[in-house]
């Protein structure tokens, strides 16, 4: 235990750290990109898949939610260490050097991460626990939460829709730069890969910023299924029919 702990302090133990919480953070960044284009399937589609979600045995959304929250800030906790770290051995003559040669992604590497953080948390209070808005937990299409008029009522706020493709271009800038390093960390990157590497490390972190950012566009350009949403805006959908004769 006592190895464990001292290796872990080490600046080795640190960046397999990030390394390890990268590939986690990695891996549901895909999954959950993959449940959200069903989107684009249309609502009975990605409304039954919420259904499934909320479904899973031992309360399994909750621990994949807690568990990636768990992973963003060992994280940014664990990177924010080794930069200070590195500061401290480089000096200050060879930082502000070293900063003017830097990439624009390395910079911006802990910065993007907090306001990821900070993203993930307006999302959940948004979408998950309904606490900016109250009403979507209460829009229903048959037996299954109506997530896909959840979305559509989301992204037609511009300025949610604008957090939103913010936050994935900044996801997008820190994913370019982390998965070519954590090819590095893991001992997988040699001389002749690197170049290689670092280019599907830039396609890869786009594509899933432009998966991501097609959402809230579709939703802003109008692209989606008005039927649905009008139909779920009607008052035998949303509201309690009036008797006859009331006034």
């Amino acid at each position: 235990m006592n190895s464990c702990c001292t290796f872990l302090r080490s600046s080795i133990g640190k960046k397999l750290l990030v390394a390890i919480t990268g590939v986690i953070l990695i891996a549901f960044v895909i999954g959950h990109l993959l449940g959200n284009l069903q989107f684009f399937a249309g609502p009975h589609v990605i409304n039954e898949y919420g259904t499934k979600l909320r479904h899973l045995p031992f309360g399994g959304l909750w621990v994949v939610r807690i568990g990636m929250i768990a992973a963003v800030l060992l994280h940014i906790f664990t990177t924010l260490m080794l930069v200070k770290e590195n500061r401290a051995a480089k000096g200050a003559g060879y930082q502000f050097k070293a900063s003017v040669q830097a990439k624009v992604a390395t910079r911006l590497m802990a910065l993007s991460g907090i306001i990821l953080l900070s993203y993930i948390v307006f999302h959940l209070l948004h979408f998950t626990t309904h606490t900016i808005n109250s009403d979507y937990a209460h829009w229903m299409d048959g037996e299954d939460h109506d997530v896909y008029r959840m979305i559509v009522a989301g992204f037609s706020n511009k300025a949610v829709a604008i957090f939103y493709i913010v936050a994935m271009v900044l996801l997008a800038m820190h994913l370019s730069h982390g998965a070519a390093s954590l090819f590095q960390t893991l001992g997988l990157r040699t001389k002749k890969m690197a170049c290689r590497l670092g280019l599907c490390a830039q396609i890869f972190a786009w594509v899933i910023c432009a998966g991501y950012v097609s959402i809230p566009v579709a939703v802003l350009t109008g692209f989606y299924d008005k039927k649905h949403i009008g139909n779920a805006e009607t008052p035998s959908c949303c509201e309690a029919p009036a008797t006859k004769g009331a006034k």
